[in-house]
């Protein structure tokens, strides 16, 4: 009961508060675009002219744009999937990507960002039940980035560069807390994220990547 309560998927709010949905235009604006471009922009695979796959962390999700959803793969067929958070997200950067940007080049905390005003507040990054479930389980933490295939980075006491995207890569790290400093968790990124994603969809991209880290979370093991 427990392993099934952690593979769901939390439900999706935006920084606001309100319930995550997509806007039909957004999937209008998809439909317009041609699949093999954006496979060529994105690192995706194209499945059809009206389908597209791309790897997720460590699992592989194909976005059915004639059909208007996400879904994953199933017993012996694609099935849609209630992901609406990164559903959102995966149309977002689709529309709005235009150039192959550079990855590694220029790294960045939110406070550095363009928008960084945005991240104050109730819009501030959501890493609090991280530090939470992680500050002072330091192996916990590798071996949850780790299962999301991150690759472990030379920064911290611990940090995984992790990959929602193909050329999206987030940059998570952990300073282990003690007797005299608190844990702390820093999301870092690379500054072309602003090429395709408003501060909210950064916001949501975070929040999605985070609970994932989490549901991988087993305090029994």
């Amino acid at each position: 009961m427990q392993k099934r309560r952690r593979k769901q998927i939390p439900p999706a709010f935006a920084p606001n508060q309100d319930r995550v949905n997509v806007a039909p235009e957004y999937w209008d604006e998809l439909q317009e675009r041609d699949v093999n471009t954006l496979c060529n922009l994105t690192l995706y695979n194209a499945v059809s002219a009206s389908q597209l796959s791309f790897r997720f962390l460590n699992e592989d999700v194909l976005v059915d744009v004639k059909d208007r959803c996400l879904k994953r793969f199933g017993v012996n067929d694609w099935k849609k999937t209630d992901d609406p958070l990164l559903e959102l997200v995966t149309v977002l950067y689709l529309i709005n990507v235009k150039e192959v940007y550079p990855i590694g080049k220029d790294i960045v905390g939110a406070k550095d960002l363009k928008e960084a005003h945005f991240f104050q507040g109730p819009h501030a990054l959501k890493v609090g039940s991280l530090i939470k479930r992680y500050g002072h389980d330091i192996n916990g933490f590798r071996e949850a980035a780790e299962y999301l295939g991150g690759e472990s980075l030379d920064m911290a006491d611990a940090a995984y560069k992790l990959l929602p995207f193909p050329r999206i890569p987030l940059y998570y790290l952990l300073w282990e807390g003690d007797e005299e400093f608190k844990p702390r968790i820093n999301v870092l990124f690379d500054r072309s994220i602003e090429n395709v994603f408003a501060a909210d969809a950064i916001w949501g991209l975070v929040t999605r990547v985070s609970s994932a880290l989490l549901m991988r979370s087993d305090p029994k093991k």
